[in-house]
């Protein structure tokens, strides 16, 4: 299997199955003397695990980091970071049924037609569990990134039909404050509660996670194929479920003027208006990147679906096990890593533009 890695300088490639042994990666390009806090990793790996609260699947991982290259007394020593994270509580059991069934908008048909072979023990490979490495590699690229002032402030904005209208920077606190970290009270209960009832019929529900970076100098991305934005729309989009990745105004310019969406300078070389959602011709422009990632609702749902089985045969499926009825909270850290990846990546890369 190609695809696994991610990243030309910083760089990271992942192994591992939903049900294996462990998972891990390979982290390379990590800069050499950053005094790395283990404790901060393991808190983004609690915001991303399985069993947080009762929204989410009751899946009860530690997902404990085990470092095994490349961190020195404390330190990136420059050499090829490894970790691996052990699986501890996988209920294979509760896929036996899906052995020679194809779940409805699942990879379990197409990664069999691919392969000519599946792992259906929670889905193997294409099982969102493999983003818990990402999320080591994350965690580590913002500790590189905050010194040299990039900060992140990554939240939830819609769940079903509840929708956030903001695009502002908060507090890590704040956001971690809700369940659903939706950093607005009011609309964080709505969100809660539409999860529960949703939960209750056994169905799911997607939503919308807003990326707000500030800090970002200008000057990074490529002007051509390797456009910022075109980088961490492939990287967002890589994540299991996403469905979309809009910048700035999005899909809202197409219904704008030119006169109305440009991004009027001020004598600092900052702009008015941020429509362009701080990246311009491919390339940042030192005003805030903000992002927003549309997820569709889990595929998995506890309740009667038809489907077919190898033979080609009519069967109905039904969900069993533990399972998400919103993944959308808790993919706010996975969403938060890949942007710090790509744009650890992206600033690395940037240092050989000019002697």
């Amino acid at each position: 299997m190609s695809g696994s890695s991610t990243g030309t300088i910083f760089k990271l490639t992942t192994f591992g199955e939903s049900h294996g042994k462990a998972l891990g990666g390979i982290i390379e390009g990590c800069p050499a003397g950053i005094e790395i806090d283990i404790d901060l990793i393991q808190d983004e790996l609690n915001r991303r695990r399985p069993g947080q609260s009762e929204l989410v699947s009751a899946r009860n991982e530690n997902d404990q980091v085990e470092f095994l290259s490349g961190i020195f007394e404390g330190k990136s020593s420059g050499t090829p970071i490894g970790f691996m994270i052990h699986n501890q509580d996988h209920n294979s059991k509760d896929y036996g049924h899906l052995k020679d069934t194809y779940r409805p908008s699942h990879a379990d048909y197409t990664y069999e037609k691919k392969y000519g072979i599946r792992d259906y023990r929670g889905g193997g490979r294409s099982s969102a569990r493999e983003t818990v490495c990402r999320v080591v590699a994350g965690a580590l690229a913002k500790q590189v990134l905050e010194k040299i002032g990039i900060a992140f402030s990554t939240y939830v904005v819609q769940i079903g039909s509840e929708i956030l209208d903001s695009e502002d920077f908060y507090s890590y606190d704040l956001i971690e404050s809700s369940l659903v970290r939706c950093p607005d009270s009011e609309h964080s209960k709505k969100m809660e509660t539409l999860i529960s009832e949703v939960k209750e019929l056994g169905d799911t529900v997607g939503g919308v996670i807003l990326g707000h970076i500030k800090g970002v100098p200008v000057g990074l991305g490529e002007p051509v194929f390797d456009k910022l934005h075109a980088d961490l729309g492939k990287s967002m989009l890589s994540i299991n479920a996403v469905k979309g990745v809009e910048f700035g105004s999005g899909f809202n310019a197409a219904k704008m003027k030119g006169s109305e969406h440009n991004d009027l300078f001020d004598s600092k070389g900052r702009t008015r208006t941020n429509f362009s959602g701080g990246i311009q011709g491919g390339i940042s422009n030192g005003m805030p990147i903000i992002f927003r990632v549309a997820f569709k609702p889990v595929a998995t749902v506890m309740m009667e679906q038809d489907s077919i089985n190898k033979q080609g045969h009519n069967v109905v499926i039904k969900g069993k096990g533990r399972h998400d009825a919103c993944v959308v909270p808790r993919a706010v850290p996975i969403v938060e890593s890949m942007a710090a990846i790509t744009l650890l990546d992206s600033y690395l890369r940037n240092q050989t533009t000019q002697l």
